[in-house]
């Protein structure tokens, strides 16, 4: 049996543009120094195996995989057929032993929180799949590594063989009942390609199904798109290529919402725009749009010494933030933490909230976009009003502010309105669902609310017609 802490590379997904938020959260909480991948999303990390359970812990992380083998300038051949025979070469000499262990590590640590649901895989261009169940042997390892893994799947493949779509064919049911009366429980296991470049004589669906057609042959396992147990990745940016093993069924960044909205915020991006925030003890953090409370949710979690002031005008994302709070609360009580969490949720008028004025240190919140929700026409009018009225709460001189959104232009023209109130500091790019957005950080100035042309010619209560506008952005 190989040793539990031997050094391994884990690979993690995260939120675009937040890379180099995710390696500062690696260094501080694990003291491994993080690379960022050449592919945006991605970064990877050396641990020793006693150390996976707090990779699951990081919250910046939306998925994991451990690294079997990573070539940075590998050479691919100028035709299908060359690159196939390649990808059956490369499936033979890759170092499967070590990755397979830390899999079979990582199933057990993943037991004792309880088995996640599994996802459906997408049909793209981009993302190809080959999938496929296992017999019970596997070349060229060694013979303790196959008694362990099977001593490991035994019961997961029972659950899994028994429960089997009705309309499987009979040659395949046949298959799986003489499996059973032999005595193999079989693994399964798919291949999942994420290709990006040009240059390339092959799509993500020819490489996912010729490396996974060597694999099988390697392995003499079968085929499961769904019900995998070990999924491979081929993960190809131009002449980059890392293949690995998947730690995680689920995206981690569903780990606190329950209770969804239309436009709910990913709890790692909003952990990112938090990091950026850098709070302190004692700080006041005010989410003026919470919907759903993604935000305030991650800030309660990790930083439990500040205080967080949460809402919304529209009464039914109130009502989930509540929901998702009460689940949180539950699940550290079943912990045996603490019960009660330093936030409260408030149904509010954004232009007319009530607190005092420079009584907030920050102020972080998800913009409408205008796609899904609101409109751009009716951003024109909220933004400047939404600045003015954070501008009024947040201390001046000392007061932060991080703002998303996919409407740059508009809140770019806003800025310029409140200039005397608020200074950009920095912008990060991100992908949030497609979408180019931009996390826009602002420090307040130091200018006191209602000495300057900005604050003075307009009282900062919005008319029935701004609050209507308020109301179906945030719906």
């Amino acid at each position: 049996m190989q040793e539990l802490d031997q050094t391994v590379t884990i690979g993690a997904t995260v939120p675009t543009g937040f890379e180099h938020t995710a390696a500062e959260e690696v260094q501080e909480k694990l003291e491994a120094t993080a690379r960022v991948s050449k592919n945006r999303g991605r970064i990877y990390f050396d641990i020793t195996t006693d150390k996976l359970f707090k990779v699951h812990q990081l919250k910046s992380l939306d998925n994991l995989f451990v690294v079997v083998k990573d070539y940075d300038d590998y050479q691919f051949k100028t035709t299908k057929e060359e690159v196939q025979l390649d990808w059956q070469e490369l499936a033979t000499k890759l170092p499967w032993t070590n990755a397979l262990e830390v899999w079979k590590l990582n199933n057990s640590i993943k037991k004792k929180k309880g088995r996640r649901k599994r996802t459906n895989p997408t049909k793209s261009d981009q993302c190809g799949n080959f999938s496929t169940k296992s017999t019970d042997t596997v070349p060229s390892d060694p013979e303790e590594l196959l008694v362990d893994l099977e001593a490991l799947e035994v019961k997961e493949n029972q659950r899994d063989v028994s429960s089997q779509p009705e309309d499987d064919s009979e040659e395949e049911k046949h298959s799986e009942i003489q499996d059973q009366e032999s005595g193999v429980t079989p693994l399964k296991f798919r291949v999942t390609c994420n290709r990006a470049g040009e240059k390339h004589c092959f799509t993500s669906n020819d490489a996912a199904r010729d490396f996974g057609g060597a694999v099988q042959e390697f392995f003499q396992w079968k085929a499961d798109m769904t019900k995998f147990d070990v999924e491979v990745l081929l993960n190809i940016h131009n002449n980059e290529v890392v293949v690995g093993i998947a730690l995680t069924v689920e995206s981690l960044h569903r780990r606190n919402i329950t209770h969804f909205g239309p436009t709910t915020l990913r709890s790692t991006l909003a952990y990112g725009m938090l990091r950026l925030c850098k709070p302190q003890v004692s700080d006041v953090i005010v989410d003026p749009m919470c919907g759903t409370g993604a935000i305030p949710l991650e800030g309660v979690m990790e930083w439990q010494n500040s205080f967080f002031l949460a809402g919304d005008n529209n009464g039914t994302a109130v009502s989930r933030s509540v929901n998702n709070i009460k689940h949180i609360v539950k699940r550290t009580h079943d912990e045996g933490s603490p019960s009660g969490l330093p936030l409260d949720i408030v149904q509010w008028d954004l232009c007319n909230l009530p607190m005092r004025s420079s009584s907030v240190d920050i102020i972080i919140t998800d913009m409408p976009f205008g796609k899904r929700m609101g409109s751009k026409k009716k951003n024109w009018e909220l933004y400047p009003l939404c600045l003015r009225e954070m501008a009024r709460v947040c201390k001046p001189g000392t007061g932060k502010a991080v703002l998303l959104t996919q409407d740059k232009k508009c809140f770019l023209k806003a800025l310029l309105q409140m200039e005397g109130l608020w200074r950009k500091s920095h912008t990060v790019w991100v992908n949030v669902g497609g979408l180019h957005a931009g996390v826009f950080v602002l420090k307040r100035t130091a200018v006191v609310f209602g000495t300057t042309s900005e604050d003075v010619m307009e009282p900062h209560t919005a008319t029935g017609s701004q609050k209507e506008n308020m109301k179906d952005a945030s719906q």
